[in-house]
């Protein structure tokens, strides 16, 4: 298990987006953020520990998502099944829920625009068949 790169106390939850060092809390990046030095493309030498290499390993979804949110999260070959749905392709057809989906990708409160958001029929309909393309036992019954 990785713990923060800044305190050695915490499992990181979180990595700066310059340099990609795994941090756990706000006080942590305060600290990081003073030495902090962008990425570069090619290491120059071999001999760097193995923190700082590791801090450095390219994003995986795990890095957004705390323990329960690991849990819940659906396998990569699963997912693809969404790229495969005609039933989700003809429903994105429709503008207003691409401007729907945009809404709740661009928000800085993606909390409250999602709430807003699953007020509409139409987003409504676009997350069931999502669920009912990863989960097709679990969601015939409903």
């Amino acid at each position: 298990m990785q713990l923060c790169s800044v305190c050695s106390g915490q499992v990181p939850k979180y990595r700066c987006p310059t340099c990609l060092v795994r941090y756990c809390s706000l006080n942590c990046f305060k600290t990081h953020k003073d030495s902090c030095e962008p990425v570069k493309l090619k290491e120059s030498t071999c001999d760097q520990n193995q923190s700082h290499t590791a801090a450095r390993e390219p994003w995986t979804p795990g890095d957004l998502l705390d323990e329960d949110g690991q849990n819940d999260m659906v396998p990569a070959d699963i997912l693809q099944k969404l790229g495969e749905s005609e039933n989700l392709k003809d429903l994105l057809r429709n503008p207003h829920l691409r401007q729907l989906l945009v809404a709740v990708d661009t928000a800085g409160n993606k909390v409250d625009v999602m709430k807003t958001a699953m007020q509409e029929p139409l987003f409504v309909e676009f997350a069931d068949q999502c669920l009912r393309t990863v989960e097709p036992n679990d969601t015939e019954d409903h």
